[in-house]
């Protein structure tokens, strides 16, 4: 089936996330357009504003190895519905994956399949931006 090894990878993530505050564990992983997968998981600090989400680890893991062109998303948090990206994982992904596909797992193994356009109708974007 589409997308298992994608599914499987956010799903381990999931069982890393460092989430002792909100005991909210979610984990992410990210397809290039190569194929390659990449793994974050949510990260949380004492100073909550500091707190990383699992899909910007992920995104920032791939960027940091070079990669620019990516496919796809999946997010597993740990409830029995779909959780969606925050609005700052939104954006960032926007702005440096634009429109991939991004599945939402809940914790029963269920999924929904959707576009970062159905989650960012409206999106902010260097288009806005002065350049000279």
């Amino acid at each position: 089936m589409e997308f298992e090894q994608l599914i499987s990878a956010a799903t381990r993530a999931r069982a890393t996330a460092l989430a002792p505050y909100s005991h909210f564990p979610v984990g992410a992983a990210l397809q290039t357009r190569a194929g390659k997968i990449y793994t974050g998981c949510n990260i949380e600090s004492s100073s909550y504003g500091l707190t990383m989400c699992a899909e910007r680890v992920a995104l920032f893991k791939a960027l940091s190895d070079g990669e620019r062109q990516f496919s796809a998303i999946a997010i597993a948090a740990a409830v029995d519905r779909f959780c969606p990206p925050c609005g700052a994982c939104r954006q960032v992904l926007w702005d440096f994956a634009r429109d991939i596909t991004v599945i939402l797992l809940s914790l029963s193994s269920e999924r929904k399949i959707l576009k970062m356009t159905d989650l960012f109708p409206h999106a902010f974007d260097d288009g806005f931006l002065i350049h000279d």
